[in-house]
C-alpha cells in the first residue's frame, strides 16, 4: 500500500482559492503559514496535493524544503529554487525574442540572467527573480518554502524573508494576486517568529494549524486491506484509527507497524488491529524514554536550561534575573551568563541537538514533541525526570551532596 496515492484534493483546492483571495475574511493571499508536528504527513501533502492544486489553477509552484540541505544558506536554497524554476521560461522567451529580431528586452534585465546567481550581490534580487518568472511564464507564482523557520537561522535567510515580503508587496495589487508565499514548519512557536513581533518579516500574518490526517485516510487504508485480503473483512475502522491517534497521526511509522502486522511472518496470534494498538502503545513508551534518557544524560545545568526553555517556551531569556535563579536553584550553584551560554551552546551541539538558535540569538527545543512530553509528564506529577539508579531528580541529587 502507497501512502502517497491518498490524496487530499478538497483540502488542497481550497487552500488555493484561499491563496488567490477568492475566501472572505481570510488573509491568505498575503501569506499562508501552516504549522504541523513532524512526520505527520505536511511535506507529502504539499508536494502530493498542494503543488498539483496550484498548476491545475493556472499558477506556477515553486518549492523548496530548507531542511533538504542543512549545510547550505536557507537564502541560497531559495534563490536556487527560484532559479530552476526561472530557467526553462527564460529560454522560451529569449528564443522567441531572438525569432522577433529583439536584441534586448527590458524584463528586469531577465535576458542575461545568470540564474546560478541570483540572490547574491552581482545577481538579480529575489524581488526581480520573481518578477521575472511571473512577466516570463504570464501565470501567477506561488512559492512554498517547507521547513521555512529554519530561514531564521542564518542572516541570510532573515534576508530572504525580507525580500520575499517586499516582493509580495510589489507583485501583488487589491485585485490581483501574483505571488503567494507559503510557509510550513513543524513547530508552530519558532514559525511564530517569522510574523508575532513588530521586527519580524511578515508581522501580522497568522498560524494556521494544518488538519492532521483523520478517519478519511484510515477508511482508504482499511478499504485496500479489505480489498487485498478478503479473509480480514471487516476491518475494525475505529480501532485502526485509535491506532493511529496512538501513533501520532504519523503515518510513516503507522504504515510500518501495519506492514509488519500484516507480514506472514508476523507471530502475533489474533486480530492485527489489536496488534496495532499494541504496537502504537510501545511507540508512546519507545518516544517517551527517548526524551527522558536524552534528558538524564545531561549534565544538571543543561537540565536546568532546558527545563526552563521547556517551561517557558517563546517567553524563555537564557540569561534574565530571573532564568539565573531558576538554574541556581536547580543546580544548587550559582550560575553567571556565560556558564548558561556554555550550557545552551552543549545542548545544540548534540547529536542530534536539542536546542534550536536563530540569527538573532533566540533559542527553542528543537523537537517540539519534547514540549508535549514535558506537559504531559508535568499534568501527571512525574515531572522531572529521576534517574533509574537513585531514584531522585537531578534537583534532589544536588541537594543530597550539599
Amino acid at each position: 500500500m502507497s501512502l502517497v496515492s491518498f490524496l487530499r484534493t478538497g483540502l488542497a483546492d481550497e487552500l488555493v482559492s484561499t491563496l488567490q483571495g477568492k475566501a472572505a475574511f481570510s488573509d491568505a493571499h498575503n501569506g499562508l503559514f501552516l504549522a504541523a508536528p513532524r512526520r505527520t504527513g505536511k511535506t507529502t501533502f504539499l508536494r502530493g496535493d498542494l503543488l498539483p492544486a496550484l498548476e491545475r489553477a493556472g499558477i506556477v509552484p515553486v518549492y523548496v524544503d530548507l531542511w533538504a540541505d542543512l549545510a547550505r544558506d536557507p537564502g541560497a536554497l531559495i534563490a536556487e529554487a527560484i532559479g530552476r524554476a526561472l530557467q526553462p521560461h527564460l529560454g522560451r522567451v529569449a528564443r522567441l525574442a531572438k525569432e522577433a529580431g529583439l536584441e534586448k528586452l527590458s524584463l528586469a534585465g531577465w535576458l542575461q540572467v545568470d540564474t546560478s546567481r541570483i540572490g547574491k550581490i552581482d545577481g538579480l534580487t529575489l524581488v526581480d527573480a520573481l518578477r521575472a518568472l511571473h512577466e516570463t511564464a504570464e501565470k501567477p507564482v506561488a512559492l512554498v518554502i517547507d521547513e521555512a523557520q529554519h530561514a531564521l537561522t542564518s542572516e541570510a535567510g532573515e534576508n530572504a524573508m525580507t525580500a520575499l515580503k517586499s516582493a509580495r508587496d510589489q507583485l501583488n495589487a487589491p485585485a490581483a494576486v501574483n505571488l503567494m508565499l507559503v510557509m510550513s514548519g513543524s513547530d508552530r512557536d519558532k514559525l511564530l517568529r517569522l510574523v508575532n513581533s513588530n521586527g519580524a518579516p511578515f508581522y501580522g500574518s497568522q498560524i494556521q494549524r494544518m488538519p492532521l490526517l483523520d478517519q478519511a485516510f484510515i477508511d482508504f487504508i482499511a478499504e485496500r486491506i479489505e480489498t487485498q485480503r478478503p479473509d480480514l473483512r471487516p476491518v475494525d475502522r475505529g480501532a485502526l484509527y485509535r491506532a493511529f491517534e496512538g501513533f501520532g497521526n504519523r503515518p510513516q511509522f503507522f504504515m510500518e507497524a501495519l506492514g509488519q502486522a500484516l507480514s506472514p511472518l508476523s507471530q502475533y496470534e489474533g486480530r492485527f488491529e489489536l496488534a496495532m494498538l499494541e504496537a502504537a502503545l510501545q511507540r508512546q513508551r519507545d518516544d517517551q524514554l527517548q526524551m527522558e534518557s536524552d534528558f538524564l544524560g545531561l549534565r544538571p545545568l543543561e537540565q536546568a536550561v532546558l527545563w526552563r526553555m521547556l517551561e517557558q517556551g517563546p517567553r524563555f531569556r537564557p540569561y534574565d534575573a530571573e532564568a539565573l535563579k531558576f538554574y541556581r536553584a536547580q543546580t544548587g550553584e550559582t550560575v553567571s551568563s556565560a556558564k548558561a551560554q556554555k550550557a545552551l551552546e552543549s545542548l545544540r551541539e548534540r547529536m542530534p541537538a536539542l536546542v534550536w538558535k536563530s540569527a538573532r540569538g533566540e533559542y527553542a527545543v528543537e523537537d517540539a514533541a519534547m514540549h508535549r512530553w514535558f506537559e504531559e509528564r508535568k499534568a501527571a506529577g512525574n515531572w522531572p525526570p529521576r534517574s533509574p539508579q537513585n531514584d531522585l531528580s537531578f534537583g534532589e541529587v544536588v541537594a543530597d551532596k550539599n
